[in-house]
């Protein structure tokens, strides 16, 4: 049976299956889907592919089923049957803004002091005029979207929710945008689509503070009967749709998101976008940034208690359901073979980072890192670690590589797909390398040094060695951290905290990292010290 044709009864199915609220809209793509295709035919090859980025948030490099995971993710998994898998490739940051910064500039965020964990009432953090993915490819033709969690800040300082909220991705390169302004766990709980919230009434208008509480709406400090589950300090700020939020909101109450129809509502906007790009037959870059299963959990009905693993797992299968109707979509507007799908997550996993969603309890003995050491916030491996595919049937052969990639690289690479390499007199963009024949398979080299950060610092590794050098900041994220096997015994998920000294590891014999060899090796050391020192003082953009 063909590829597409096991795709779309898997979306007939669900249709049948009545998920609450789900758009007729979304049940036709699902149906019409139903006819089987051939999957990969010779007239059908883009010279100039379109790019669908999918972006998850926290998914560790055990939770996909393609990865050796527990979790069921079938349509995932047919990326990865038809597509290119990569074991070793690398978000720039183990958390998010960071990490997003570096995928759209191609430039690692040690570079811009602004680039960490943002507030969601932040600036934007690239400076309209700079060089983006998104920029580069409309200069070349391209129609360009974001869809789904933005994180990157928006206007100048002070946001005005009530009027137009500018600058933001339709001043970095962006036609056009329809985001979560920050995270699902961030104040305002709205929907931004353009410059201008989503269903506002001008006569109730939105206020934000992170600072103090604005106006009299709950909070789950002071009512925390209202919570369908409690959480920390930080999160216990407004309750918006029975959850704490962080951060303060008065206001825009027609405006306010439901987080289980999120998954709808992105998935329903990006196959939009998708059908009147191909109806103008330009080749298009879609980001489809996906809120799971970032912090609050809280999925669809349709999936809650599917997954075995709790509300985490419950939200993988919401998001594995997302990408296969962008899939069963790409197949009924016959653009599957036109398409480069990039599968990917922003950082690590984490599983206590706030909420007392029972998502310690229900995990069992899953390790969403696999054999890494680490998750989210830490510079060991499982960090940046994550799930990387890449599928395109008409170009790419299904296959694996354990070459060194960093999604810093897309931006150079996506060029030279386009037919729009960057020119080397490119003074932006310094980090991101042209690795393009890697990702479509026609080459089997990857990177030679990657850098990357997380709370703390940065690590730099090359095909075989890491080195996370001593003097770095050091924080205890020990409630963050998810592996088993390096805890004590009080939180089970507990990691040791990294210590001021150098570390060394040999990742080829010790994947896990749990043997610093610097002694052993201090030229190693000293040559990959010498190399971050020297790409930290590359020429700035």
């Amino acid at each position: 049976m063909g590829a597409s044709y096991a795709a779309a009864m898997s979306a007939v199915m669900l249709s049948a299956m009545q998920l609450p609220r789900l758009e007729i809209a979304l049940l036709a793509v699902a149906l019409v889907a139903f006819v089987p295709m051939s999957f990969a035919s010779d007239t059908s090859k883009a010279e100039r592919p379109n790019f669908l980025v999918i972006y998850t948030d926290d998914i560790g490099f055990a939770d996909i089923s393609s990865y050796g995971g527990p979790i069921a993710t079938p349509r995932i998994d047919e990326l990865a049957e038809t597509g290119r898998t990569f074991t070793r490739a690398h978000a720039s940051s183990s958390t998010c803004t960071p990490s997003r910064y570096s995928l759209l500039t191609g430039l690692y965020p040690f570079r811009n002091t602004r680039a960490e964990i943002l507030q969601g009432d932040a600036p934007l953090l690239i400076e309209p005029g700079s060089l983006t993915l998104a920029s580069h490819l409309a200069e070349h033709g391209y129609h360009t979207a974001v869809i789904g969690k933005w994180h990157l800040g928006l206007g100048e300082g002070e946001v005005n929710w009530n009027g137009p909220v500018t600058p933001g991705p339709l001043e970095i390169g962006f036609d056009e945008s329809y985001l979560m302004p920050a995270t699902n766990d961030r104040v305002p709980c709205v929907y931004l689509d353009g410059h201008f919230v989503e269903n506002l009434d001008p006569t109730d208008p939105i206020r934000i503070s992170y600072r103090q509480q604005v106006g009299d709406w709950p909070t789950g400090m002071s009512h925390p009967e209202l919570l369908r589950y409690t959480a920390d300090g930080q999160h216990s700020g407004t309750i918006v749709n029975s959850i704490g939020r962080i951060g303060f909101q008065h206001g825009g109450e027609a405006a306010l998101w439901v987080d289980q129809e999120m998954a709808e509502k992105f998935t329903e906007r990006a196959i939009e976008t998708i059908e009147r790009a191909e109806a103008s037959d330009e080749p298009w870059f879609v980001f489809f940034s996906m809120h799971q299963p970032h912090l609050p959990l809280a999925p669809n009905d349709q999936f809650v208690g599917k997954s075995g693993y709790g509300l985490r797992g419950d939200a993988i299968l919401e998001a594995d359901w997302s990408i296969g109707m962008l899939i069963d979509a790409l197949d009924r507007l016959d653009a599957r073979d036109d398409t480069l799908i990039i599968f990917s997550s922003d950082n690590g996993p984490v599983l206590n980072d706030g909420y007392n969603d029972g998502t310690l309890r229900d995990n069992g003995a899953h390790d969403p890192s696999g054999p890494y050491r680490g998750g989210k916030y830490t510079l060991w491996e499982a960090g940046t670690r994550v799930p990387f595919i890449a599928s395109w049937p008409a170009r790419i052969e299904p296959s694996e590589t354990d070459e060194l990639f960093g999604q810093v690289d897309l931006l150079a690479s996506f060029a030279a797909l386009a037919d729009a390499p960057l020119s080397n007199d490119v003074a932006q963009a310094v980090d991101s390398e042209d690795l393009s024949p890697l990702l479509v398979g026609d080459a089997s080299r990857g990177r030679e040094l990657l850098v990357t950060q997380g709370i703390g610092g940065q690590a730099i590794q090359d095909e075989r060695w890491k080195l996370i050098p001593a003097n770095n900041a050091r924080r205890n994220f020990a409630n963050h951290w998810t592996k088993r096997k390096h805890g004590g015994e009080g939180n089970p998920l507990t990691s040791p905290q990294i210590t001021a000294g150098a570390y060394l590891f040999d990742l080829i014999a010790d994947p896990g990292e749990t043997t610093n060899v610097i002694d052993r090796h201090p030229e190693v050391a000293e040559r990959l010290r010498a190399a971050l020192e020297r790409i930290r003082e590359a020429p700035q953009p």
